[in-house]
């Protein structure tokens, strides 16, 4: 698996994860303070789009994950 897709499939279960912790109607419902979470997330997808840094994408070139040669 290359660091591309591990980065989205982080960021997707981040996002769902902090969806369902937030939203009231949610069986696992904690606090509506998660969706903060999912913007902080939304907006670090939106900056890498633009400047290509990336937290976790240079955390797993460090672990030597590769990035897709496409």
């Amino acid at each position: 698996m290359n660091a591309e897709r591990i980065v989205r499939i982080v960021a997707g279960s981040f996002v769902l994860l902090s969806l369902a912790l937030g939203i009231d109607a949610s069986p696992i419902f904690v606090s509506k303070y998660f969706l903060f979470f999912t913007a902080f997330v939304g907006l670090n997808l939106l900056q890498s789009g633009f400047t290509r840094i990336c937290p976790l994408n240079n955390i797993l070139a460090r672990l030597g994950v590769k990035n897709s040669s496409c």
